[in-house]
């Protein structure tokens, strides 16, 4: 019976044995062919062998300044800069695998102990994502399913699709791939945004309890937001830190450390209204949008200059623009609060515009009015007229610019109608700073704030250019009749009859005081005081087709009207062409075409352009040489001259609004100041041997002006932000700015030995009307 039982025994073991194999086998073969449906596509649709060695994602145009720095991204949804695995610090990856796949390095794309723990336990002791199968997850399956059905296909797709890229990257490359996918939040697309949004430095900048905020991430960027909950994600942090240290990433001491370290996260969002150099990588984008229409790619198609990861390499120098961007805060923040001064209702009823009558303010108001983007909205919304004036009237709550707030913006209520004439009230200007040599524009600032302004200055603005158009004029006759800065004229009422160089009427221009001294002036001290008789005078002799064909070489190529009346700056210009222009006296005498993209790459590193200089000879040396002589009498005894001395009787009202005043630079130093009728434009064109700036200083409308020369003069409103901008400038000496002086020819045939300065000129100083002059 013993044996008998026994032998019934065995025979029950080895049939459980038996169906114990059979159901393993099968099951087997059922994993098998439920991957190999999988496969085929049965479960939704696979990414081919192709999409797996090229992955769609995109990517952002990125602008890069010249000196190697990020200026911002073009980009519509995904804001993604690809960066490699041999940029990403060794921390980030070690807190990367510790956390979400320790034995990354063991498998090939699926844990088997980590997917029979967590069906075993149902999850509650971990998940089994490998980093292949999250990868998977973001590139083809997306977000899981809340249906189960839906969710158990997806987890098998990620699976299969996971082993796929395991045979085609290596686990460097899946790494990079990951952390470049993955969207951290607040346009964060991808590990170097990431890194320069949430601590505003580059990937391989990280720290190891930066790197553990970022992998914490990883579980759930919108849960674990350090901006809204930071206490969760500072216990995140430590959860990863403490994984490194589990897995020997770290010591235990080390751990402890950084555990009680803060997050100290430094917020830097990237958008297309905020950062740095915004009004520049406005133009840059009108920019592009012309280049790739003249410039397909091979196969035809057009370049998504938002998807395609193009590398747009600028002239532009991070340090400069920031110099300029905080020069334009700096003096225009102070000077905004004394035109505020002036203009409150009680002194100014029609403010901010002056000496205007309420009809005509009216009609610039509907103007305004007719021209904002909420009434353009409501028209297409089939709103009627009166309808769409009756919101204008209605309050409401909005947010506006601010200079007294720290982020330059505050809320309120108010109506649309009175939005606009308080965004009328500020003070606009434009900036552009450019290295003569080579056209490389190096700073542009169009605005004063481009989230709230968004109108360029610097290229889309243009207006009169009053004084600063003098040099062309003295230019065309040390040119032509070989004056030199020696040279002079007498200061008396000076006349051009009718019908002489198409005039219709006699033109005779005023002095800005009316006066006229009678005395023989040199051009040098003409210039440098805008003795307007002295450059009627001039065009006078030369004719203004002489001085339009220079301007026009020069960069100048708005239609001049050819009359005498241009020589006190009566036509419009731009920032940037009247930069442009002075260049040609900076770089003894040849024009250079400014210059803001030197090369353009698509994202695998393939150049698609190159710039080529554009130049022309328009001046001699000499006579280049002799204007510029001419323009440093100006920063020496005229209407610059507060860039290196102290006025004695204006210093204490100078402190008040001008940002850092005296500035006492003792360099050589060329400009021109410029100031139009009413004081409503303001200009300093300055220049040293290799760096042309130029201000512009001025209101929204014409009528929105300050209503004396003491504020409203070019040397009041302009030359401060160059002032302040090129001492910043030379605080860094790495950037290389000249104090040295301009370089003479070897053979100068103008004379400019004019005798030295006399104590008359010193009196000069002293005087304010000699400080700038208006154009009539």
């Amino acid at each position: 019976m013993a044996k008998k039982a026994q032998k019934k025994q065995q025979q029950g073991y080895f049939k459980f044995i038996k169906w114990f194999w059979i159901l393993f086998g099968s099951g087997v073969l059922v994993v098998m062919f439920i991957f190999l449906l999988a496969s085929w596509g049965a479960f939704g649709e696979m990414p081919t062998f192709e999409r797996l060695e090229n992955p769609e994602t995109n990517l952002a145009t990125e602008f890069i300044s010249s000196d190697g720095e990020t200026l911002g991204k073009l980009y519509l949804d995904d804001n993604r800069t690809w960066v490699d695995y041999d940029t990403l610090p060794q921390n980030l990856v070690d807190a990367l695998v510790a956390t979400e796949d320790a034995r990354y390095y063991d498998h090939s794309g699926i844990d088997a102990r980590g997917t029979l723990r967590a069906i075993l336990f149902l999850g509650t002791k971990g998940g089994a994502s490998t980093i292949s199968q999250q990868l998977s997850r973001q590139l083809f399956v997306g977000v899981r399913s809340r249906n189960l059905m839906e969710a158990v296909t997806q987890k098998i797709k990620e699976w299969v699709i996971a082993t796929r890229l395991e045979r085609n990257y290596t686990k460097e490359e899946i790494i990079a791939m990951y952390l470049n996918i993955y969207d951290f939040g607040y346009a964060a697309d991808g590990i170097r945004s990431a890194s320069r949004i949430y601590f505003g430095k580059e990937p391989y900048e990280l720290r190891t309890e930066e790197s553990a905020v970022l992998v914490g991430m990883l579980k759930n960027s919108s849960l674990y937001n350090p901006i809204r909950r930071e206490e969760l994600v500072l216990s995140r942090r430590n959860t990863v830190l403490g994984q490194m240290a589990k897995y020997d990433y770290i010591t235990e001491e080390e751990k402890d450390s950084l555990q009680a370290l803060k997050m100290n996260i430094n917020f830097n969002p990237e958008s297309h209204r905020e950062g740095l150099a915004t009004y520049f990588r406005m133009y840059l984008q009108r920019w592009l949008n012309g280049w790739v229409n003249e410039n397909p790619k091979p196969d035809g198609e057009k370049w998504n200059i938002y998807l395609d990861g193009l590398k747009v390499y600028t002239t532009v120098d991070s340090r400069m623009q920031r110099n300029a961007e905080e020069a334009v805060q700096e003096h225009m923040k102070n000077l905004q609060a004394e035109f505020f001064h002036q203009n409150t209702p009680e002194r100014n009823p029609t403010t901010p515009f002056l000496d205007l009558s309420k009809g005509a303010v009216d009609t610039i108001m509907d103007r305004a009015m007719k021209a904002s983007p909420r009434w353009r909205y409501l028209k297409r919304e089939g709103m009627s007229e009166k309808d769409i004036q009756a919101t204008f009237h209605k309050k409401t709550e909005m947010t506006v610019f601010d200079w007294d707030s720290d982020s330059f913006e505050k809320d309120t209520i108010m109506t649309p109608m009175d939005s606009i004439r308080y965004y009328k009230t500020f003070l606009r200007t434009a900036m552009m700073s450019m290295e003569p040599q080579t056209g490389h524009v190096k700073a542009w600032v169009g605005g004063i704030d481009y989230k709230h302004f968004q109108y360029d200055q610097v290229y889309q603005g243009a207006r009169q250019a009053g004084s600063t158009f003098k040099p062309f004029v003295y230019a065309a006759a040390i040119d032509q009749l070989r004056y030199s800065p020696c040279y002079t004229l007498p200061d008396n009422q000076y006349c051009i009859e009718p019908g002489k160089h198409g005039n219709m009427e006699a033109w005779c221009p005023k002095n800005s005081d009316g006066k006229y001294s009678g005395e023989n002036l040199t051009l040098k001290k003409a210039l440098a005081n805008s003795v307007n008789t002295i450059t009627a005078q001039l065009i006078d002799k030369v004719g203004p087709g002489s001085v339009v064909s220079i301007a026009k070489s020069m960069g100048l190529n708005k239609n001049i009207p050819e009359v005498p009346s241009i020589a006190l700056g009566t036509h419009d210009f731009n920032v940037y062409e009247m930069v442009g222009a002075y260049g040609t006296f900076a770089n003894q005498g040849v024009y250079v075409k400014p210059v803001m993209v030197t090369r353009i790459e698509d994202k695998n590193g393939t150049v698609l352009y190159e710039y080529t200089p554009e130049t022309k000879d328009v001046l001699s040396k000499d006579v280049a040489y002799a204007m510029v002589n001419l323009m440093e009498g100006v920063t020496q005894y005229g209407s610059g001259g507060r860039l290196r001395h102290t006025f004695a009787k204006e210093q204490t009202v100078y402190k008040e609004i001008i940002t850092g005043y005296p500035y006492e630079l003792t360099n050589p130093i060329a400009g021109k100041t410029g100031t139009t009728q009413n004081q409503s434009d303001g200009w300093f064109m300055g220049m040293v041997p290799n760096l042309v700036t130029g201000v512009w200083v001025g209101g929204e409308e014409r009528s929105i002006h300050f209503s004396n020369l003491t504020y409203g003069q070019g040397a009041s409103m302009a030359l401060p932000i160059w002032a302040l901008y090129m001492k910043k400038n030379y605080a860094n000496e790495e950037l290389g700015v000249s104090k040295d002086a301009f370089e003479e020819p070897e053979e100068m045939t103008i004379n400019i030995d004019c005798s030295k300065q006399t104590q008359e000129e010193e009196d000069d100083l002293d005087t304010e009307d000699d400080l700038e002059d208006i154009d009539f």
